[in-house]
């Protein structure tokens, strides 16, 4: 405790979106909260088959959440997380993500291939979720492989999008997935072709259903 102070006194810490002080690390201005914790069920094509049964963002992207996640994913700051935690907690005593929560019954964060997992040392869609998922005792499990290098999806058409990842992913163990009903974690969600391909594998090992939960998106 003595330690923390001191760095806070060092380093007083900022709300990530207008960058104001704040009492704690982790902490956002009330302002900023209200701005960007804004869950809400996105739009999601008829197509491709079998797509995703729902999805959900749990804020919008642009503003704090888009620094947070370039912190973490581009310059590997895991500095971030403890704010990124904060805005997940804040989420949940509103009970934002219950009725989510209640249908969940396994989550799987989308994977990175391994060369870009190797080089960033993380697969950041894991540690977002990671304290999220074991406050809920909702069990996360690292099922999915990407099995081939893709293309950045940035700046890509949505078909592009759609071609670059197809194929992209299989299961590295089937074992319970029959009947269950998933949770794909991701940090963004943009046209969705990402985890429309996570899906698939899923589907035709047997799952009941396949919703996504990310932690930002500007898709209205």
């Amino acid at each position: 405790m003595v330690i923390e102070s001191l760095l806070n006194f060092l380093f007083p810490p900022r709300c990530p979106g207008c960058h104001s002080y704040v009492p704690e690390k982790g902490g956002w201005c009330t302002t900023c909260l209200e701005k960007t914790l804004q869950p809400h069920r996105l739009p999601l094509p008829a197509e491709p088959d079998p797509g995703l049964d729902a999805a959900w963002a749990i804020g919008q992207y642009h503003g704090g959440l888009r620094e947070l996640i370039r912190r973490l994913k581009y310059r590997r700051q895991r500095s971030a997380l403890p704010y990124i935690d904060e805005f997940l907690q804040r989420a949940d005593q509103r009970g934002s993500l219950d009725a989510i929560l209640q249908r969940t019954e396994l989550a799987i964060p989308v994977p990175l291939h391994e060369e870009k997992q190797r080089q960033r040392g993380f697969n950041q869609a894991e540690l977002i979720f990671q304290a999220w998922a074991l406050r809920h005792t909702l069990p996360m499990q690292t099922l999915l492989y990407r099995q081939r290098a893709t293309l950045p999806q940035y700046g890509l058409k949505v078909h592009q999008r759609r071609d670059n990842m197809k194929g992209a992913f299989c299961l590295i163990d089937s074992t319970g997935i029959i009947g269950r009903h998933i949770l794909l974690l991701d940090d963004i969600l943009t046209t969705g072709s990402t985890l429309y391909a996570c899906a698939e594998p899923l589907y035709k090992a047997g799952a009941a259903s396949v919703a996504a939960l990310v932690l930002a998106s500007d898709r209205r």
